[in-house]
């Protein structure tokens, strides 16, 4: 008798774009006199500021003979294309054509929402053209506006033939962390409820493990390393990191988020504010928040690594220290499918936590013996 062979059932990705806000990039680097291009949601996006200050993002792409907007000038509180320089407002009303006495009146364009939150824009998509309900609006950091964090350290890098998924999948993902990013998980938990998803970890690092010292296993005791991780909405993860060494805890708030540019292919950035740490010049505290990033930055570039070979894979077979994959796929379906399409199970509470006594167990042994080997 012949055992039944597993196969991977690969599927295809959503043509469409997730619903949610979705962050472009720092407002600072698109706030100046100049139009700036992005490609994403499967077109390409025109952000401005206009003479009143305000951040303005419509579809780049004329509507008059399809010239790029982002290619253009800013004038007043307009976008003018370098075309005919038709002057384009941020609410997508063409608003004025300067050799005709009159503009059409459905010389309209596509305006997107936007929202800045701590120095960060966000536009609002949504294919059923919904305007953004109030409880999905992503939180401000606490303290942020009062001087208490560090200004943004921020990198960016694409990652072509894979879906946003990938990304996703990484919270229920324990053993990753150890394989991929040389740390060692010694608490993890997952969240899921509405449009918000959490994660809790608690570990150390291999360096640590090595060492043969005990390694406490339960909620965030005697760690190294804490960190609440919670996703508002589709692709904005907001990490809130406790590095703790020797009698010196570092208090930080990583930023990892996305934006689809085609259905298969997406921009991957990450970010970071540091607490100020007492007694250290801004520049010592940007100095130090910008080597945390650097190293976080390196384990980012591995996963990148990990999608850009691996295969999608939509039945993935799974240990029970693999965490609730299917569960939180339920979780992010809500944000492809229409609203009144949203079922209970993909919204209501979920709870998992994953007892890493064995994981953690052998992970040490296998430190301490390549760390032997060394010596």
């Amino acid at each position: 008798m012949t055992s039944e062979v597993r196969t991977i059932e690969a599927g295809t990705a959503p043509e469409r774009f997730a619903r949610g806000w979705h962050l472009l990039g720092l407002a600072r680097e698109l706030a100046d006199s100049k139009p700036h291009g992005i490609e994403a949601f499967g077109t390409k996006l025109v952000i401005w500021q206009g003479a009143d200050g305000e951040l303005k993002v419509l579809d780049a792409y004329c509507r008059h003979m399809g010239g790029d907007l982002s290619q253009g000038t800013v004038e007043g509180d307009n976008v003018a294309c370098p075309f005919h320089s038709w002057r384009w407002g941020g609410d997508g009303k063409c608003q004025q054509i300067p050799y005709a006495r009159r503009v059409p009146p459905r010389a309209r364009t596509r305006a997107w929402p936007t929202l800045v939150v701590d120095g960060q824009l966000f536009v609002w998509n949504d294919p059923e053209g919904n305007p953004p309900p109030a409880e999905v609006t992503i939180p401000a950091i606490p303290g942020f506006a009062d001087g208490e964090w560090t200004d943004w350290v921020w990198d960016q890098t694409l990652v072509p033939s894979s879906h946003c998924r990938e990304v996703i999948d990484n919270m229920v993902d324990m053993a990753h962390f150890y394989y991929i990013h040389k740390g060692l998980p010694t608490y993890f938990k997952n969240v899921f409820e509405g449009h918000v998803c959490t994660q809790y970890y608690a570990g150390t690092t291999h360096e640590a493990a090595a060492t043969g010292l005990p390694i406490e296993i339960g909620e965030y005791e005697g760690q190294q390393t804490k960190s609440d991780a919670t996703y508002w909405g589709p692709s904005y993860l907001v990490d809130k990191l406790w590095n703790t060494h020797g009698d010196l805890t570092i208090e930080s708030v990583l930023i990892t988020c996305h934006y689809p540019i085609t259905n298969n292919s997406f921009m991957l950035q990450y970010g970071m504010v540091m607490k100020k740490l007492p007694g250290m010049d801004d520049a010592t505290n940007d100095m130090i928040a910008g080597k945390m990033l650097n190293m976080i930055g390196e384990g980012f570039l591995e996963d990148v690594k990990i999608w850009k070979n691996k295969t999608r894979i939509d039945n993935p077979l799974l240990c029970e220290e693999d965490g609730p994959v299917y569960q939180l796929r339920r979780w992010y379906e809500q944000f492809y499918v229409d609203v009144a399409d949203i079922i209970p199970e993909m919204v209501q509470r979920f709870e998992f936590e994953i007892d890493t006594t064995k994981a953690v167990d052998f992970w040490q042994k296998e430190l301490m013996e390549k760390e032997a080997q060394k010596a």
